[in-house]
């Protein structure tokens, strides 16, 4: 990837952060803090980390799931609790 377009990728992640709400900033920071290549989270587990509820982890990670951002972000699975599969 070239310089330029890693600059507008930037950019364009930077812009998208700007249409979240707290929570759903905090839930993505703690993704790209968290995830190294791929990593699957539990909603629970990023809620227990953050001091929110899974419910509310799983009703803002709509945003993320369709927003553009810097990672990729897909419901794996429910197995006691919701899934999610994060590529960095």
């Amino acid at each position: 990837m070239s310089t330029t377009t890693t600059t507008m990728a930037t950019a364009d992640s930077l812009a998208a952060e700007d249409d979240l709400s707290d929570k759903q900033r905090r839930i993505l920071g703690y993704l790209r803090q968290n995830a190294d290549d791929q990593m699957y989270f539990k909603s629970r587990l990023i809620a227990d980390d953050l001091g929110l509820s899974a419910k509310e982890v799983g009703a803002n990670m709509r945003a993320i799931l369709e927003g553009n951002f810097d990672i990729s972000v897909e419901k794996w699975g429910y197995s006691s609790g919701t899934t999610w599969k994060v590529t960095a």
